[in-house]
């Protein structure tokens, strides 16, 4: 029930989230902004629901999944409904940049430290079922938006997809519990007894790191560099792929598809790197992910058809899949399961919130050279950075000391 409803509102949150790219050239058309122009609210937003991770993680340790969830279902719809109204780009600024944003927010962060809490043995596996449903939803949203605005216009579009996105989100929300131990039972549905030290990679909840504590560690601060540098240039293609493609040639619709490519690349990734990454580790996993996504955007830029789009497309989706999949995943088995909402959105909007950037850095590389060769390259050589700096993360161990007060 829990990765059944995780995997829902991540669908619908991230699918509603990756059509701007398809939205961005009809909104241009029918209002004159330019791409650069309306990146820089779409980046607003990137920043503001990271950011806001650290509030929801918080938020969600201490009241639970189901309030945060129910709140930030109710802004996301409102937000992006809300989308279907705007006539001055300020406009955007506020319902995507900051009313939508803060409810992006409290999607992503609720539901994976939620499903940390109810799996230890099968942790992987279950965060890759949950996460998958971003990337099924960035699958089946591009060409559901594509014919929705030929249908209906991008206002009619974006109302439909507001409504879909609030009443979907609070139905699932209500069936979402944050600890297993509030019903009587424990991780991956064993009993106590059976979770044995050498059976799992779980920390027992009396020996969990608390927010501060894992501030002291080596580890909790690679691992922020770390997925900045490999998250910062993620929504670069989001963003701009479509027009990339039309750019070489490719029809609109055909270049919609890309991010569908991405999303179903996605989909497959999450699945098997978390099942992966239970039997191999989950730092070697994360290194081969970040190999793959640093040959994808190598591989963007000597794109000039279809086919060789599509393929480095789907290289992209399946090792930005598999890094979703195994952030949650590494924080859970570094850090416990105490304080996992805290950690998971602390580090999520340090290293998330620069991810605005990313779209904003392609936009003006493009306005200045007129193609996006060098913020492709850009993106490789940080993901080869940060695939470096794998090898120098080792678990923490926890010091004996007096106890630590929350930061």
């Amino acid at each position: 029930m829990i990765v059944g409803c995780a995997f829902t509102i991540l669908c619908i949150a991230y699918g509603v989230q990756f059509t701007f790219g398809v939205f961005m050239p009809y909104i241009s058309a029918d209002t004159g902004w330019s791409r650069g122009a309306l990146s820089v609210p779409y980046s607003v937003y990137v920043f503001v629901y990271s950011a806001l991770g650290l509030i929801s993680g918080r938020l969600t340790d201490r009241w639970g999944p189901r309030i945060v969830l129910t709140a930030g279902g109710c802004l996301l719809g409102s937000g992006i409904m809300l989308m279907s109204r705007v006539g001055m780009l300020w406009h955007v600024y506020f319902v995507l940049g900051l009313l939508a944003a803060s409810g992006m927010s409290a999607a992503y962060v609720p539901c994976n430290a939620t499903v940390v809490r109810w799996f230890a043995l099968k942790r992987g596996l279950a965060l890759s079922l949950t996460s998958s449903g971003a990337s099924f939803g960035m699958f089946i949203f591009p060409p559901l938006t594509t014919a929705l605005i030929t249908g209906y216009g991008w206002r009619g579009a974006y109302l439909v997809l507001g409504l879909l996105a609030l009443c979907t989100i609070i139905g699932c929300a209500a069936f979402i519990i944050r600890d297993p131990e509030r019903m009587g039972l424990h991780p991956d549905g064993q009993a106590q007894k059976l979770l044995l030290p050498e059976k799992t990679t779980d920390i027992a909840l009396s020996e969990s790191f608390t927010l501060a504590e894992a501030q002291r560690t080596e580890a909790f601060w690679l691992l922020n560099v770390i997925f900045t540098l490999t998250w910062i240039v993620v929504f670069m293609p989001m963003v701009h792929i479509v027009p990339f493609a039309i750019d070489i040639g490719i029809s609109p619709f055909r270049a919609a598809m890309t991010i569908s490519v991405i999303g179903f690349a996605g989909f497959a990734g999450r699945l098997a790197i978390g099942t992966l990454s239970d039997r191999f580790g989950r730092v070697a996993t994360l290194g081969v992910c970040l190999l793959l996504q640093g040959l994808s955007f190598a591989a963007f830029t000597v794109s000039t058809g279809l086919m060789l789009l599509y393929l480095a497309a789907a290289v992209f989706g399946f090792s930005y899949g598999g890094v979703s999949a195994l952030f949650p995943a590494l924080v859970g088995d570094f850090f416990g399961r105490a304080e996992v909402g805290a950690i998971v959105g602390f580090i999520f909007a340090v290293a998330g919130s620069p991810t605005a950037f990313g779209p904003l850095i392609a936009g003006y590389m493009y306005n200045a050279s007129h193609n996006y060769a060098a913020a492709f390259e850009l993106s490789a050589a940080l993901n080869l950075g940060a695939l470096l700096l794998l090898f120098l993360l080792k678990k923490p161990e926890k010091r004996a000391g007096p106890p630590a007060l929350n930061a």
